[in-house]
């Protein structure tokens, strides 16, 4: 196995603290329960630019960045290490894809490329969401209203946010690496 560089460490602590300061900035809010932002496009980029090692790496730093930084509501240990430190290091599944997103850039079918870094983008959003889904329904439950099976609340509620968030990213990630392939062909 590989080592990781240097160089690969400081991008993903770079690209994690990206991504906690894109969270703090103002989202979309649907509801109290239902808030869409593009913190994810930092660790995405990170995924398409160096795999998955690197991107989870990022993601689980972004995590401790939301504990640490006060930024995280905490109701139990467990809670926060599934919503915190297990579903933003998720957000690295969307590394899969590295090696067919890179290929594609590399053989110039930019096309081929933007379609798989949207389907890694649905990836790494369907991995985080399905640790804050789970948290949801066991931790959340009280929040669903009366005649609303805890479940069925949880999945609607992070469905959403997670939908929301999906299409915010692809169509900025489509739009950053479609003009500027460049943020993450390693030369």
């Amino acid at each position: 196995m590989k080592k990781l560089s240097l160089i690969m460490l400081i991008e993903a602590s770079i690209f994690a603290s990206l991504a906690f300061v894109f969270d703090l900035l103002p989202s979309i809010r649907l509801s109290p329960s239902i808030s869409i932002s593009f913190a994810m496009v930092p660790i995405l980029l990170l995924a398409f630019r160096w795999g998955i090692r690197v991107s989870l790496i990022s993601g689980f730093i972004w995590g401790i960045l939301q504990v640490v930084l006060g930024d995280a509501y905490i109701l139990t240990p467990l809670q926060a290490f599934i919503e915190y430190f297990l579903a933003f290091a998720f957000v690295g599944f969307a590394g899969l894809f590295y090696q067919v997103i890179q290929s594609n850039l590399k053989m110039g079918k930019k096309k081929k490329a933007l379609f798989w870094i949207v389907i890694a983008t649905l990836v790494g959003s369907i991995a985080r969401y399905f640790w804050h889904f789970v948290a949801g329904f066991i931790f959340w439950g009280e929040y669903a209203p009366d005649d609303m099976n805890v479940v069925l609340f949880s999945f609607i509620t992070n469905g959403i946010t997670m939908l929301g968030a999906f299409v915010l990213c692809a169509i900025l990630l489509v739009l950053l690496i479609g003009t500027s392939p460049r943020l993450i062909v390693k030369k």
